[in-house]
């Protein structure tokens, strides 16, 4: 984790044009809601490594992920760092009951938000039950796949959990994107262990041995799914 020493992007983008409008927390939103919309966001850019935002920090702003992905994790008393999960665009981060962040948010690569202070926000959505519902739409999703990462963190095995992985992120990118030939991976092998509770060794050892198996072909920032059957078999032993 580093500093933030973010670049602000002045106003003068159109919510009309927003590449992930489909999927974010405003794809509920009228065209002329969304030109009120408009003026309470600004894009925001961090680099590879910048905070975003810390755990136990008062939850001043909103996030809406425009491109880029985020790690979102909570260090444990002795230390260590477990991620509880990875942000893609149209992701919303920073709603919660306490008035705290309760997890930290740390940029992977160059991301881009669309950031929304609070108390505005707040009172935009009052009157606007359709809103209301797509951000109780969008923490259900949370809390669901939170339930299906308590899962993973049970007692499965390296293969299994790693073919989980796998699959499941290639499921979401599938939804932003549509086919895909390969299955970027923007986290290090390190972020994919602190995320299965596992030590990067094993990480890495599960890969090769997919890979020795045919199941995947390692390749630069990420990996082709060379037998989808197989993989799928290890994620529902």
């Amino acid at each position: 984790m580093k500093p933030s020493v973010v670049a602000i992007e002045p106003n003068g983008y159109f919510c009309s044009d927003c590449a992930v409008r489909g999927s974010a927390v405003c794809s509920s939103l009228d065209a002329a809601e969304l030109r009120e919309f408009e003026h309470l966001g600004r894009h925001v850019h961090f680099t590879a490594g910048e905070t975003v935002f810390s755990e136990e920090d008062i939850t001043t702003s909103f996030y809406n992920v425009l491109d880029g992905v985020m790690r979102l994790y909570k260090l444990l008393p002795d230390g260590r760092r477990q991620i509880v999960g990875f942000a893609l665009p149209g992701d919303f981060l920073g709603m919660n009951i306490s008035g705290r962040h309760n997890f930290s948010a740390d940029a992977i690569g160059a991301v881009t938000v669309c950031q929304f202070a609070k108390v505005p926000f707040g009172r935009f959505i009052e009157d606007r039950p359709q809103l209301l519902r797509r951000i109780n739409e969008l923490a259900i999703r949370e809390l669901s796949q939170a339930r299906d990462h308590m899962v993973l963190l049970g007692r499965r095995s390296a293969d299994e959990k790693v073919a989980t992985f796998l699959l499941g992120w290639r499921q979401r990118l599938l939804a932003l994107r549509g086919s895909l030939d390969t299955v970027p991976l923007p986290m290090s092998r390190q972020d994919i262990a602190d995320y299965l509770g596992l030590t990067i060794e094993t990480v890495s050892r599960t890969f090769t041995k997919l890979e020795r198996h045919g199941a995947i072909e390692i390749i630069y920032g990420g990996i082709r799914l060379l037998d989808p059957a197989r993989v799928e078999a290890l994620a529902a032993a």
